[in-house]
């Protein structure tokens, strides 16, 4: 990823965390705490006057490595 966009990525990341610290904190305790390969994630999605959308994956081992580099994409920038 190039600089600029890194850091428009950046900013963009502050301005969520600013409008949505209750997910933010969610986000960081669980990834802090880490993650355990038969975990799962489920994600439900309701857009306006829809009706709501859900999936969810069991965390499986060769996640784990992709998970602890999100955990440190949240950690950075702080």
């Amino acid at each position: 990823m190039n600089p600029a966009a890194m850091l428009k990525l950046m900013g963009a990341k502050k301005s969520f965390e600013k409008n949505h610290p209750k997910f933010t904190a969610f986000v960081k305790k669980t990834l802090a705490r880490g993650v355990a390969a038969g975990t799962v994630i489920e994600i439900t999605l309701t857009g306006p006057g829809e009706e709501p959308v859900r999936t969810n994956i069991r965390v499986q081992e060769s996640d784990l490595e992709f998970l602890a580099g999100l955990r440190e994409l949240s950690e950075g920038g702080e």
